[in-house]
């Protein structure tokens, strides 16, 4: 009965222009999922659980239909939009405009002066149009809280809602957005039956893979800085909104048509800037903040002057009519300071942030390191060598002791003080060397900082036997997770390398390779003839054990990769190193940085330079070579050709001797006598005479 009488909504034609930039697409891209009417449902609140992670909403059946515009053609279309329409005239954007329900512009973020002025002809051109209708339309502009960036209160701590909308100031850099938001509102109060007009002011967005924070998540992410850099003071009260929680604003609006027409879409945290980047550091990065000049941001390039403004904003701001009007289901109410921690997850999800954590083995010499250099280079991982890990962390409680003595902190220094003496010790005793239990701890706090954590790692060379493994892998707090019955050793999921490769080679390969290391390489890594060999014999006895460390990963079903080490002229690993690559697959992190890129396009086109000098080279040889060639056989055609000439005339001659006898013997003196007779005779016709003189002559003989 309760299904009869459910109210069934038309759905309906929605524009969002630009869906191609980050704030229009998840806006489009939550309308897209969104079934009409259903914001007018009563929210469950047993549904909301602060632990649980935000997701993206997911496409229905009877949902709204999503069209827009985009900048380019180029690229594949978004499956979110029904249709999606790149420079069009304002006349064929006019009629696109004119068959959707609901239009929406969003001018709040990156808001040029062209785009305020399409938004301005739209609404001006579709309000002409509306006299012919028979429905009503709906025409929501998502402007931003800059609007109201120089408000004033008499109580500074009463924060704004919108019953201040008449008394609010823009910030110099948005009375554009003011104008557009009073036109707007002037227009919506003609004809409401057939244009009804809503204005929702956006706080700063921030979710689904970040856009106006990037640069702190970046920047925390890749561990650029030691502390993290506040531009300005960081005091200001900056009112933010996750993007889906912004989207869902406006679906309120499209669903309940609202009497009042002016939204502060914000959460409602009131987080000032220091306490957003400083929940951003902690979450990604060192933990720590550094406040820095403004002008700072131009100087490295950091922030834009846009994004600068709209972090200066200090405005206190209460969602008091989307609170009483609408059912929202929000995805982080109480902002990005209390809900980092999905957020974080939401932005290496979307990003594709995804840590490569890789533990290379093998005999010494096999060439671990330097395929780990190599590795780390290109996935941009941390290389992790026990010595190098082990000086850090000293040269850490040396430096964290001294900060500690100028702080005063005595609980601090003390236990710093512990750890440092009791590590010095174990070393004095140990020759300088210190026990599985301390390196394994060491390990471990580095395998679980941000950095490790954050883009990941290549263990190199360790663990070596299936107990260090086991310990350095073991974390207490995981016993709880585990079954008492269960195979499986407890390991920490959050530290447990996901590839493990095994480099593998001869005895003779690897006391050949040390044989031809340079002599300083050698002493470094106690490669000399007899302890080198005393190390081998050592690895080949621990891993024909029972219980070796190749065995601990294929009890976690971590199968390790055996990679056979055999070229000895392949001093650079390639082979091997493409081998893992192919195994590992491509990065997933951040591409290069733009000082990384320039140098990278400088040197590919120092490459093409030099690839195109070798092929004009190469063209002009080949050319010369085929010229020589040419040259050389019609040289050879006319020698020929000269032979056979002359082989022709000496026949001919030779053929000729005969019949020249013949002539001079027989016909020669009888054609002189008659050429003298003709001669003495002088007759009108001497080739007649001369004729019948040989005939006569014929006849006698």
């Amino acid at each position: 009965m309760a299904e009869e009488k459910k109210e069934v909504h038309r759905t309906k034609r929605i524009f969002v222009n630009n869906i191609d930039t980050y704030s229009s697409k998840y806006i489009a891209k939550f309308l897209s999922t969104c079934i009409a009417g259903q914001s007018l449902e009563e929210v469950d609140a047993a549904v909301d659980d602060e632990d649980k992670p935000i997701q993206e909403p997911s496409l229905r059946d009877g949902t709204f239909q999503v069209v827009g515009t985009v900048g380019t053609k180029e690229g594949n279309e978004d499956t979110f939009a029904l249709e999606q329409y790149s420079s069009s005239s304002r006349e064929e954007l006019l009629l696109r405009l004119l068959e959707c329900d609901v239009v929406v512009y969003n001018i709040s973020e990156n808001a040029t002066p062209e785009l305020i002025d399409e938004a301005t002809w739209a609404l001006t051109a579709i309000h002409a149009q509306m006299d012919g209708w028979t429905s009503q339309k709906m025409f929501i502009l998502v402007s931003s809280v800059m609007t109201w960036a120089l408000s004033t209160s008499d109580d500074p701590e009463l924060p704004f809602t919108e019953d201040d909308y008449r008394k609010k100031k823009p910030h110099p850099n948005f009375k554009e957005h003011t104008n557009l938001e009073k036109l707007l509102l002037k227009l919506g109060k003609v004809k409401k039956s057939k244009l009804t007009c809503y204005v929702v002011a956006a706080g700063l967005q921030y979710g689904m893979g970040e856009n106006m924070f990037h640069f702190f998540f970046k920047a925390s992410w890749q561990g650029q800085f030691e502390k993290v850099p506040i531009f300005g003071r960081g005091t200001n009260v900056i009112p933010t909104v996750h993007i889906n929680d912004l989207a869902g604003v406006i679906q309120n609006v499209i669903d309940h048509k609202p009497k009042m027409h002016y939204f502060l879409a914000v959460d409602d945290s009131n987080n000032t800037y220091e306490d957003i980047v400083k929940a951003i550091s902690h979450a990604l990065g060192p933990g720590k903040i550094n406040t820095v000049p403004k002008e700072e941001a131009y100087i490295t390039k950091a922030l834009t002057s846009s994004v600068l403004d709209y972090f200066s904003v200090n405005l206190r701001i209460e969602p008091a009519l989307i609170k009483e009007s609408f059912n929202l289901r929000w995805v982080s109410e109480a902002g990005i300071v209390e809900n980092i921690s999905a957020v974080v997850e939401e932005y290496k999800k979307l990003r594709h942030l995804l840590p490569v954590t890789i533990c290379l083995m093998g005999p010494p010499a096999v060439g671990k390191s330097t395929v780990a250099e190599k590795l780390c280079k290109h996935y941009k991982l941390h290389h992790i060598k026990i010595k190098d890990t082990i000086d850090e962390k000293l040269a850490f409680l040396e430096d964290g002791l001294n900060v500690g003595l100028e702080s005063e902190a005595e609980d601090s220094v003390s236990s710093t003080q512990d750890l440092l003496n009791a590590l010095k010790d174990n070393m004095t005793q140990n020759d300088g060397r210190l026990e599985d239990l301390y390196v394994n701890r060491i390990l471990r706090d580095k395998l679980n900082s941000k950095q490790c954590r954050n883009q990941g790692y290549v263990l190199d060379g360790y663990p070596k036997t299936y107990i260090q493994a086991k310990d350095l892998f073991y974390e207490q707090e995981m016993e709880s997770m585990y079954s008492p019955t269960s195979k499986i050793p407890m390991y920490n999921k959050k530290i447990i390398p996901e590839f493990v490769f095994s480099l593998e080679a001869s005895d003779n390969f690897l006391t050949e390779r040390v044989q031809n290391l340079p002599e300083g390489l050698v002493e470094k890594m106690h490669y000399r003839r007899d302890e080198f060999l005393r190390r081998l014999e050592k690895y080949r006895e621990m891993n024909v054990e029972d219980e070796t460390v190749l065995n601990y990963f294929d009890e976690l079903e971590i199968h390790p990769e055996h990679i056979e080490v055999k070229d000895s002229q392949d001093v650079e690993y390639t082979a091997v190193v493409e081998k893992i690559m192919k195994v590992v697959g491509s990065p997933r992190n951040y591409g290069p940085t733009p000082e990384e890129k320039e140098a990278q396009d400088r040197r590919m086109a120092k490459e093409r330079q030099h690839t195109t000098a070798l092929e004009a080279a190469e063209n002009k040889r080949r050319k010369a070579a085929i010229a020589a060639k040419m040259t050389a056989q019609l040289d050879e055609w006319n020698r020929h050709v000269a032979e056979v000439k002359r082989q022709e005339y000496e026949l001919q001659e030779a053929r000729s001797i005969p019949l020249r006898n013949y002539l001079m013997q027989y016909v020669m003196p009888t054609l002189t006598k008659g050429m003298v007779e003709c001669s003495k005779a002088k007759p009108d016709d001497p080739v007649d005479f001369l004729a019948e003189y040989l005939l006569r002559d014929t006849s006698q003989d």
